[in-house]
């Protein structure tokens, strides 16, 4: 199958071509609502935070920010600031410029309040879009792609069948030259110990036992026995009875690769091969972390179902439950439950997964795009001052 996608100025190749506009600060996400609204083409990214952050906490949402503006998904930047927040919208707009995008800033305070910043916005956006829809498509490769792997209202058909097939997916995108970032450092307690034999080398895989090491930490200062709270009363109404089995089934989804190095929150993924993202397991936050950190495509598994989506990435969902796929088909692109049925087998639907990865990267929509699911949510560390 030939693949045609699109080559940023910065050699980096995008599978969607999206014009993003981007709040920078909640007071900004109305305004930036309105623009998408009214503007075919554009796509949102609005958060509640921006402002009354410090340290590594705003430190985090820049770099999530500007990663999501430097994915190459992503055409061109129009962002939004109000002109008055921590989150400078100038300084971000003079960062994402680096990456030779075409870039616009829009600031409410300066336009003259609300309405004049929307109609400001729009004809703005309409532009870019314009501009946009000139760039060609030229022939890539499943070796520029980096995937992002998640798991969500996950049960026992989960670690039986759904991520497994996601695990042979995986591997054979790292057999085609691409890169895997497994991310939810919470869904790797009780694990970690079997990953850790997986790591390039001794630094990386203390790294691991880390990051897993750090997020029990987290818990125990919150007086929080994660036992508690993982697995979620979901997951043990779906038949995970322990975090160990919840944590056993995650991995399954990164197949057999070698863990190449372990990345933070919303770092850039450089390298080929399998990557661990420390990221929580609260889905949305997970997905805009590995993104951020230059994803272009993700496969989500979920059992009981769910229809989180991406701004600018496209989310493939996989259930091994053939209840919920028959339940939820508008939000469901694969039923791995053929497996669990007997009808088909963890290989067959891993490569069945691999030609929709394939067909997505063409440009075929999946289900979240169609119903136009935009989560995004940044993962914070500190308290807003």
């Amino acid at each position: 199958m030939e693949l045609l996608g699109y080559r940023r100025p910065d050699g980096k190749v995008g599978i969607r071509n999206h014009v993003l506009l981007l709040s920078v600060v909640v007071c900004a996400n109305e305004v930036t609502d309105r623009i998408y609204r009214a503007v075919a083409g554009t796509v949102p990214v609005t958060h509640p935070h921006g402002c009354c952050q410090l340290g590594v906490d705003f430190e985090q949402s820049k770099r999530t920010l500007l990663g999501f503006a430097a994915n190459p998904n992503v055409a061109g930047v129009l962002v939004v600031g109000l002109g008055c927040e921590k989150m400078e919208a100038p300084m971000l707009a003079k960062e994402i410029a680096q990456t030779g995008k075409p870039l616009q800033l829009l600031i409410i305070q300066d336009a003259g309040g609300t309405s004049k910043a929307v109609r400001q916005g729009i004809a703005m956006a309409e532009a870019m879009v314009a501009e946009s829809q000139k760039l060609p498509r030229v022939p890539i490769k499943m070796s520029d792609l980096i995937l992002g792997l998640e798991c969500g209202g996950s049960d026992s058909t989960s670690g039986l069948a759904a991520n497994p097939a996601v695990g042979v997916a995986s591997d054979l995108l790292i057999q085609a030259g691409g890169a895997v970032v497994l991310s939810e450092t919470t869904e790797i307690i009780g694990a970690e110990h079997l990953l850790a034999e997986r790591c390039l080398n001794h630094r990386v895989s203390q790294d691991l036992l880390a990051i897993v090491k750090a997020a029990e930490g987290e818990a125990v200062k919150m007086g929080v026995d994660l036992r508690g709270t993982q697995p979620t009363p979901g997951n043990v109404a779906g038949g995970l009875t322990t975090i160990e089995e919840k944590s056993l089934g995650c991995l399954r989804k990164a197949g057999s690769g070698v863990v190449q190095a372990v990345l933070p929150y919303a770092a850039a993924v450089e390298g080929r091969g399998l990557f661990v993202m420390d990221t929580p397991g609260q889905d949305v936050e997970s997905i805009t972390g590995m993104v951020a950190g230059g994803c272009q495509m993700v496969l989500f598994t979920t059992g009981r179902g769910t229809p989180v989506g991406c701004p600018i990435a496209p989310v493939i969902k996989i259930t091994g439950n053939d209840h919920t796929y028959n339940l939820m088909e508008e939000n469901m692109d694969i039923n791995a439950g053929t497996v669990v049925q007997g009808t088909e087998t963890i290989a067959s639907v891993g490569q069945r997964i691999y030609r929709l990865m394939q067909e997505v990267a063409n440009g075929r929509l999946t289900k979240a795009e169609v119903l136009r699911h935009y989560e995004f949510a940044i993962t914070r560390i500190g308290p807003s001052i």
